[in-house]
């Protein structure tokens, strides 16, 4: 690959992830203090990613794949964007904010495949050159939070406003990248883009219950997207942005110990330790306060690194592993399409459901709503142990070669703190 072809594409991710972490971990403290949003809005509002989620794999295979070339359609995509987020800011009912939030997202999410595959379609060697491509992402979402936070814009409209001018840029800069033509031939159906050839994996029992816990699994993470930030500001903590993305940086450690764990636990154990952490983290956060136990919310975001790769990455590798290779792009699909799409949506409702169960003239019992997400990641936990038996020790290779580029995880699905 050339160096200009690397810088561009470089470029391409930071800028779509900075478009992305300029608002999605703050919007729902903004809802709640420059909109005066229930919590059932908020949950709405998080949810509408979600859908768009759905959506996104079969814009993307069955449109975006097939007629345009991408660096195109990410173009125009991010210039749609951009003109939602115009009249975004500008509205100020809660209710009517969740159909904008819903049409940004939906310009928004087929942008998350599309720069994979632009970046993926120059390459020659993927597994030696996507990680330096992709870990720009992350380094854009750090960068992007902590403005948030050190300018303490967590709670102003100018998180979207910074989206949208960072959209507006890589909009414009999308039709100067390497041309990516469209190389699907002959019929897409719809059940392919769904992924349903990969529903024979459901024969193995335990693939079936690693899918299902996957879902459910899903639901306590939407809590921590959604609610963390008002949480914590509720809570008396100052700065959360910046120190919310001391998340990011536990994620790129633990993604780089993940071969060394491989090799002593294997995947079962992998995910055991993955929900443990899940359920940890959320004691944690009832439990901590701003002043003698702000340390307990410090390990809760620390945690994230632990619960997000042992869980999600290594389920993208067992998934990997269980696949044949006629179906593993399905396969990984479909977990997504399920995860994102479905167990997250789920998710996003209800923890603004439950937000306002615990919310009394205006007061939020954080203590109680955390105590949630924990009861179920505990009941996923239990699930997993009683009916998981694979044993399989390694995804594929040796524990300590390498993750391939497609095993890389979707930082900041990931929305990732």
């Amino acid at each position: 690959m050339k160096a200009t072809t690397r810088i561009q594409l470089m470029a391409m991710m930071f800028l779509q992830f900075f478009v992305w972490g300029a608002w999605y971990g703050q919007m729902s403290k903004y809802m709640f203090t420059q909109l005066g949003a229930t919590g059932e809005q908020v949950g709405n509002a998080y949810t509408a990613f979600s859908i768009a989620m759905i959506i996104a794999p079969f814009f993307v295979g069955m449109i975006a794949d097939r007629y345009f070339a991408a660096q195109k359609v990410l173009g125009i995509l991010n210039l749609l964007g951009a003109g939602v987020l115009y009249f975004l800011v500008q509205e100020t009912d809660p209710g009517r904010f969740f159909y904008f939030i819903l049409a940004y997202c939906l310009t928004f999410a087929p942008c998350i495949a599309l720069t994979s595959s632009i970046a993926l379609r120059q390459m020659t060697d993927s597994a030696a050159q996507f990680p330096m491509i992709r870990v720009m992402g992350t380094v854009a979402w750090f960068v992007v939070t902590n403005l948030v936070g050190f300018y303490a814009l967590g709670d102003q409209v100018d998180i979207f406003k910074i989206s949208m001018g960072a959209a507006v840029v890589l909009g414009i800069g999308a039709f100067f990248l390497p041309d990516t033509p469209p190389r699907a031939t002959g019929k897409t159906s719809f059940a392919q883009v769904l992924g349903a050839d990969a529903f024979q994996l459901f024969r193995d029992r335990s693939f079936l219950i690693f899918f299902i816990s996957s879902v459910l699994i899903c639901i306590p993470l939407s809590f921590y997207y959604a609610m963390a930030n008002p949480a914590l500001t509720d809570a008396g903590v100052s700065n959360v942005e910046n120190k919310m993305s001391l998340g990011l940086i536990s994620e790129f450690l633990f993604l780089l110990l993940i071969p060394f764990f491989f090799k002593r636990l294997g995947v079962k154990w992998m995910l055991v330790v993955g929900l443990l952490g899940w359920i940890t983290r959320f004691i944690f956060f009832a439990n901590g306060d701003a002043g003698s136990g702000e340390w307990l919310f410090y390990a809760a975001i620390i945690l994230h690194g632990l619960c997000f790769d042992f869980f999600f990455v290594t389920g993208q590798i067992y998934t990997d592993t269980k696949a044949g290779p006629q179906i593993k792009s399905q396969a990984q699909g479909l977990i997504t399409l399920a995860t994102y799409g479905i167990g997250m949506g789920i998710g996003s409702k209800l923890s603004g459901i439950v937000t306002d169960m615990y919310t009394v003239d205006g007061v939020r019992n954080w203590t109680s709503i955390w105590m949630v997400p924990a009861g179920i990641a505990a009941v996923v936990l239990v699930l997993f142990l009683l009916f998981f038996k694979d044993r399989t020790s390694a995804p594929g290779q040796s524990a300590n070669s390498p993750l391939r580029a497609e095993d890389q995880p979707n930082f900041g699905t990931e929305a990732s703190y």
